[in-house]
């Protein structure tokens, strides 16, 4: 039944992307935000989104949670449309014309010391950015991906992001895990995000109460001594990018696990708070 579900869910969804081609990024990205504002609020991650909200801002009333709710899907639609002109984003023209990077002198400082670092961040505006960006500075990496549940759509996803987002593509999960240790010690930095929910994650205060986490970036620090970098993806007012890289984090190697993972936590609940809209709600991440 569900293998009928993806399928469908597939044939939908190439034949929108088809559309989005012909007509072009901005008429796409206004199409895709309509129809994710319209069905967002139908499903059910539309409910875990409110109670993620309430989690984060039980001062909010009702119409102030479903407005930011309501700006998510909508920058939702808009990355869904995107994926179409990665291709465009990827070219050194228009990629210089619509993101703006901020403090790319830590990326300098990165390529000159010649040491892979942790590049760190959550699902903010067009997250997909951050690899790209870093990529094209001419640095080695290695991004995590989560792997889409639909199994048509998936090997789709990930062609896209081979091709023009990050070349080198790592499945998250345990075999993940080992391929991400052998990337890091030929000498790839790491891109990952930490706001996902992960079976195999610590338990750690996110918003005061207890969220699993990932500890990768804890786990590297206390191996491997490495240096760990944030990076916020803004989407300003006309649909062009602000990406952030914040100063390299120094942790001690010493430090514990759930320390440290906590740290990273407080990092990531400070670009939330710096524009909520522009977060994914939809993670289950206190459950």
């Amino acid at each position: 039944m569900n293998r009928l579900k993806y399928l469908l869910q597939f044939i939908f969804i190439f034949f929108l992307l088809l559309i989005f081609k012909l007509i072009g990024i901005k008429f796409s990205r206004f199409l895709s935000k309509k129809i994710f504002t319209l069905l967002g609020p139908l499903i059910r991650s539309n409910k875990i989104s409110y109670l993620n909200l309430s989690n984060v801002f039980s001062n909010f009333d009702d119409s102030h949670k479903k407005k930011i709710i309501k700006n998510m899907w909508s920058n939702y639609g808009k990355i869904f449309a995107e994926y179409v002109f990665m291709k465009n984003f990827n070219k050194k023209s228009y990629f210089e014309k619509n993101v703006i990077i901020e403090n790319f002198d830590e990326l300098i400082k990165i390529q000159e010391n010649r040491a892979p670092v942790i590049f760190i961040s959550g699902h903010f505006s067009n997250f997909e950015l951050m690899a790209m960006s870093i990529e094209k500075s001419g640095i080695n990496l290695a991004a995590v991906y989560r792997p889409l549940n639909n199994i048509f759509l998936n090997p789709l996803m990930v062609k896209i992001r081979k091709k023009y987002i990050c070349k080198n593509q790592i499945k998250k999960g345990l075999a993940g895990t080992k391929e991400l240790l052998k990337n890091f010690k030929m000498g790839n930095s790491v891109a990952l995000m930490i706001d996902q929910r992960v079976s195999e994650g610590i338990r750690s205060n996110f918003f005061n109460k207890k969220a699993l986490t990932t500890t990768i970036p804890a786990q590297f620090v206390k191996k491997f001594n490495t240096k760990i970098v944030p990076v916020y993806v803004e989407r300003l007012k006309n649909d062009k990018f602000k990406i952030t890289f914040y100063k390299t984090v120094m942790f001690d190697k010493h430090d514990s696990l759930e320390n440290i993972t906590l740290q990273l936590n407080k990092i990531l609940e400070k670009m939330i708070l710096k524009n909520p809209d522009q977060w994914i709600w939809t993670h289950n991440r206190w459950k």
